[in-house]
């Protein structure tokens, strides 16, 4: 899917117009905070933190590695 996307500028700065279907998509609102992540083919738009979700992938596989010592320290 391909979404032109119109500039305009605000203050000192430039922002970007999204629609009502867009904004639906992504799941937010008004006020909410984007993430804009540049891949090997360009940018990514989302409304997740990627350095959130990997660092609790992290957390999961050690979670998993270890769960016998952290059920004991659960005790």
């Amino acid at each position: 899917m391909f979404k032109p996307l119109k500039l305009i500028k605000i203050g000192n700065s430039v922002g970007v117009i999204l629609s009502k279907d867009v904004l639906a998509k992504l799941r937010v609102s008004q006020g909410e905070t984007l993430y804009l992540s540049e891949t090997p083919t360009g940018y990514t738009l989302s409304a997740t933190n990627p350095e959130f979700v990997d660092a609790m992938k992290k957390a999961e596989e050690i979670m998993r590695e270890d769960r016998d010592i952290l059920a004991v320290l659960a005790k």
